[in-house]
């Protein structure tokens, strides 16, 4: 018998695929939302995340007596990782490809945004303003994607569909790479961004990513240089990021995630007409949770049958490597 335990959000229905598996005869299920974890989690085998920005099971790790996989719902697994978990035999698996394409589709679509300047467009629409301008060709322009994971490289391919030069930097410097050719050390991002049109972070938070995108990697971009941010937004200095734009050092900003979230009211960032703000959506496309849905239970047969899971996080660093 093996008992499942869901972690859910408050609200938050979840899809069929799931509850179908406390049919089965050899699986209990239990679903609890974060006040109940700790005692569900005595005898539990398999945990799965659908709340998963959730930090509970850091204080409750002590009550996961049985615990042999964790499996978050999405991408980052940041807000799961704590020292405790690392050292465990825990395997945890994420979401690893249901979001690369919806967020490539999202950062492409930014990119679209600010190049063809279709937000004045827009304004001249809502005043009945004929005004005729050049806009900017994609094709020939430089693109840096920092984070080199699925999610970057599907942003690198369908960046480069449209002709778009793309380079990489990641954990460590490496050449010969398929999508990027040569990708940098993200330690020296500064040094290679004169020349980049477009400035992209999907890289996941980690102690090195954590404010990696400062007033010094502000500097370094061309003033005509546009920032995308789809990753964690603890990866900038965000007040950092408002002097860049208030002062032209960049000429606008893409931006999906936010170190504070919600966006409070009254943030700078709301009122910038250089900036895009959405709430934390680029990867969020019709049936997406029912998409993480199917991964699960894929993944969990997998697990039933004693086969290898074709992912896992690598705990220390932080995500799939």
């Amino acid at each position: 018998m093996t008992v499942l335990t869901i972690l859910n959000a408050p609200g938050t229905q979840i899809p069929e695929q799931l509850t179908d598996l406390g049919r089965r005869e050899d699986v209990e299920l239990r679903i609890v939302e974060a006040g109940e974890l700790g005692s569900a989690l005595p005898g539990t085998d398999v945990l799965l995340l659908w709340d998963f920005f959730s930090r509970a099971l850091k204080s409750e790790f002590g009550h996961a007596d049985s615990l042999k996989w964790i499996h978050a719902a999405a991408a980052g697994v940041d807000s799961l990782i704590f020292d405790e978990l690392s050292a465990s035999e825990v395997v945890v698996t994420n979401a690893r490809g249901i979001f690369d394409r919806p967020i490539a589709e999202f950062v492409l679509n930014y990119i679209l945004l600010h190049a063809k300047n279709s937000l004045r467009s827009l304004e001249d629409q809502r005043n009945s303003t004929w005004n005729r301008r050049s806009t900017k060709d994609l094709a020939g322009s430089q693109a840096m994607i920092v984070g080199t994971g699925s999610i970057g490289r599907e942003i690198a391919r369908v960046l480069k569909a449209l002709d778009v030069n793309v380079s990489g930097a990641g954990s460590h410097a490496r050449t010969g790479d398929a999508d990027f050719g040569t990708v940098i050390d993200s330690a020296q991002l500064s040094s290679h961004l004169s020349g980049v049109d477009w400035v992209i972070n999907i890289a996941p938070l980690t102690d090195k990513t954590k404010n990696l995108i400062d007033a010094e990697v502000f500097a370094a971009m061309d003033p005509s240089a546009y920032f995308v941010n789809v990753g964690r937004g603890e990866a900038v200095v965000t007040s950092d990021l408002v002097d860049a734009l208030s002062a032209s050092q960049i000429s606008g900003a893409g931006l999906d995630v936010f170190d504070e979230e919600p966006l409070p009211a009254d943030h700078p960032l709301w009122q910038a007409d250089n900036v895009i703000v959405t709430p934390h959506m680029s990867g969020d496309t019709d049936g997406w949770r029912l998409r993480l849905a199917d991964q699960f239970v894929d993944l969990f047969e997998k697990y039933a049958a004693g086969e290898t899971f074709p992912h896992t996080v690598d705990k220390a660093a932080g995500y799939v490597r």
